[in-house]
C-alpha cells in the first residue's frame, strides 16, 4: 500500500533544509569542528576560513560588502540586535522617535514597545486593506525627531511587499536611519540594500532553505556607518557586535543556502508564482464566497491569505492533515487573540479566525495543486 505523503503549504513559517545544504554543512559538525577563535592550528583556520566565505555569500545575495555581515541565531536576534542596539546607542540623542507599521512581526514590534518604556515615542503606521503602508502617513510621521524607521520588505501572513524606497527617502531626508525585515523576502524576491537604500536589514536561514538558529543582520558601513550597542556581551566575535562561539556549521548552512538562491532564483520564483497563479484561481472558483487578502496588491510569488467566511480553520486544519497550511502568524498562532496584521487590514474577529495560509515552496509540484483543492473542498464538504 503507497503512503501518501502530506503536502507542505507553510514555507513562510519555515523551510525544509535544501539537501545541497545539508551536504555542505555536514562535514563542519565532525570532521572539521574547530572553533574560528582558535586560528593559529588547521581546525581553527578552516572554520575562520569558511565563515569568510559564506559572509562573503551572503553579502553577494544582498548587494552588500562581506565586512557589513553580522551572523545572528535568526531574524528575530537581528531584529532585536538593530532596534534596540541603536535605540541603547542613542539613548541620550536629540531623536526619540520610532516609526514602524501595524503589520510587523511581533520581533520587531516588541523591541520597539521595549523602546517606548525607555522614553522613546513609538508610532506606529496603519496600512490600507492590503497591508500597504499609508505613505501619506509615513510622510508625515517621519520627522527630525526621528531615530529609526523599521518596515518590513514582505509582509508574513499576506505577501505584500512595501514601497521601501519612498519610505528610505522619507527617512534619510530628515537624517534618519532605516531598518528593514526581510526574513520573508529572501529568496523570494530580489533583495537588494543598495536600491532599497536601508541602513540594517534583518533575514534568517530557515526561510530560505538553510538550517534553523542562524540568521545574518546588514550593518550599513562607509560614509554612512551605523554604531550599534551589542546585545550579548564576550568575546568579541562578529566585530564586537555579536560575542558567541561561531555556529560554522549554521554559517556554512546559511552561505550555502545564499548560493543556492542565486542560482535557482528566476526559475524559481516563475514556477512558484505560476502555481500560485493556478492554485488561487482553482481554490476561488471552488470555494464560493471566499476571498484573497491582498490580491490587488504587489506581493511575494508563493504567498495566499484566504479567508473562509463562517469556517472555523483550527479545526479544518486539524481535520486535514494531508495538507499542512498555516493559521496567521506561525509564530503567535497558539495565542488566543486575532492575527494583529489580519485586525489592521480591517477583517473582524471571526473573519480573522476563518483565514488560512497557503505558502509554497521549492519542493510543490503543480501536479499538487489540484490535490490541494479537492482535499480543501472535501474537508469543507463541497462537492
Amino acid at each position: 500500500m503507497k503512503v501518501v505523503q502530506p503536502i507542505y503549504l507553510d514555507n513562510n513559517a519555515t523551510t525544509p533544509c535544501d539537501p545541497a545544504v545539508v551536504a555542505a554543512m555536514l562535514p563542519y559538525f565532525s570532521e572539521w569542528y574547530g572553533n574560528a577563535a582558535t586560528g593559529l592550528h588547521p581546525q581553527g583556520r578552516r572554520a575562520a576560513r569558511v565563515i569568510d566565505d559564506a559572509r562573503e555569500q551572503t553579502a553577494v545575495l544582498l548587494n552588500a560588502r562581506p565586512e557589513e555581515i553580522i551572523f545572528t541565531s535568526g531574524a528575530t536576534e537581528s531584529n532585536n540586535l538593530a532596534i534596540l542596539g541603536l535605540g541603547r546607542r542613542a539613548i541620550d540623542g536629540q531623536r526619540k522617535r520610532i516609526v514602524t507599521t501595524a503589520v510587523e512581526h511581533k520581533a520587531v514590534l516588541e523591541p520597539c514597545q521595549f523602546l517606548d518604556s525607555l522614553g522613546y515615542e513609538v508610532i506606529i503606521l496603519p496600512v490600507d486593506t492590503a497591508g500597504r503602508v499609508d505613505l501619506a502617513a509615513a510622510h508625515s510621521a517621519i520627522n527630525e525627531h526621528t531615530l529609526l524607521v523599521t518596515v518590513q520588505a514582505a509582509n508574513n501572513e499576506m505577501g505584500t511587499l512595501q514601497p521601501l524606497q519612498q519610505i528610505a527617502a522619507f527617512a534619510h531626508a530628515v537624517g534618519a536611519l532605516v531598518h528593514c525585515d526581510a526574513a520573508q523576502a529572501v529568496g523570494k524576491i530580489g533583495v537588494d540594500v543598495m536600491a532599497w537604500d536601508v541602513d540594517l536589514l534583518s533575514l534568517s536561514a530557515h526561510k530560505f532553505y538553510g538550517p534553523k538558529g542562524v540568521g545574518a543582520l546588514y550593518i550599513r558601513n562607509g560614509p554612512r556607518a551605523i554604531p550599534l550597542d551589542s546585545l550579548i556581551y564576550g568575546g568579541g566575535q562578529e566585530r564586537g557586535v555579536r560575542s558567541g562561539t561561531s555556529n560554522v556549521p549554521g554559517i556554512v548552512g546559511l552561505g550555502a543556502a545564499a548560493q543556492l538562491s542565486m542560482i535557482l532564483f528566476t526559475e524559481e520564483t516563475q514556477r512558484i508564482e505560476a502555481m500560485r497563479f493556478a492554485l488561487e484561481s482553482q481554490l476561488l472558483t471552488t470555494l464560493p464566497g471566499t476571498w484573497v487578502n491582498g490580491a490587488n496588491a504587489e506581493r511575494l510569488p508563493n504567498t495566499i491569505s484566504l479567508t473562509l467566511p463562517g469556517i472555523e480553520v483550527d479545526a479544518l486544519l486539524l481535520g486535514l492533515p494531508e495538507v499542512m497550511m498555516g493559521v496567521g502568524s506561525a509564530c503567535s498562532s497558539g495565542a488566543l487573540e486575532p492575527s494583529h496584521v489580519l485586525q489592521a487590514i480591517g477583517l473582524d474577529r471571526s473573519q480573522s479566525a476563518s483565514t488560512i495560509r497557503l505558502s509554497l515552496g521549492r519542493f510543490n509540484s503543480s501536479e499538487e495543486i489540484p490535490l490541494i483543492v479537492t482535499r480543501i473542498a472535501q474537508a469543507l464538504s463541497i462537492p
